[in-house]
């Protein structure tokens, strides 16, 4: 990977985004930095973006779920129509994967798994769950 002195890429912020796209008209419905460096926001910089790997699940009520975010270790619930940020948890080790949504006896939950190790990131090996808010 290409890398300022400091570590960080060499372009200009956000380094990583979210994406809602209106598959209807072929366009951009919003967009958001997605992920910080902890040592960034410490200093007060923020909305940085980071490396992400993994995707989003979205629920039947328009819960959006993503880890993705290599260095802050996130796990973050958004509004899928806004881009509106609901909930967010650290979690043991990156979510460098795509959540899954399962449901037993009518509840909903949602699951990631925490392996972590990309670019230097520290790793880990824990499955997360989450129930969802009953009805």
């Amino acid at each position: 990977m290409f890398r300022d002195p400091d570590g960080y890429p060499p372009l200009t912020p956000p380094w990583g985004t979210l994406n809602a796209i209106d598959l209807n008209k072929g366009e951009i419905r919003w967009q958001i930095p997605l992920g910080e460096y902890p040592e960034l926001v410490a200093k007060g910089i923020k909305d940085t973006g980071s490396d992400n790997y993994g995707g989003p699940v979205v629920t039947a009520s328009g819960l959006l779920f993503i880890g993705a975010t290599n260095f802050d270790k996130k796990f973050r619930a958004f509004d899928k129509l806004t881009g509106k940020l609901l909930w967010e948890t650290v979690l043991p080790a990156a979510g460098n994967a795509t959540p899954s949504i399962y449901e037993i006896h009518g509840r909903q939950y949602v699951v990631i798994v925490c392996g972590g190790g990309k670019n230097g990131a520290a790793s880990g090996g824990s499955i997360v769950a989450f129930a969802l808010p009953e009805k």
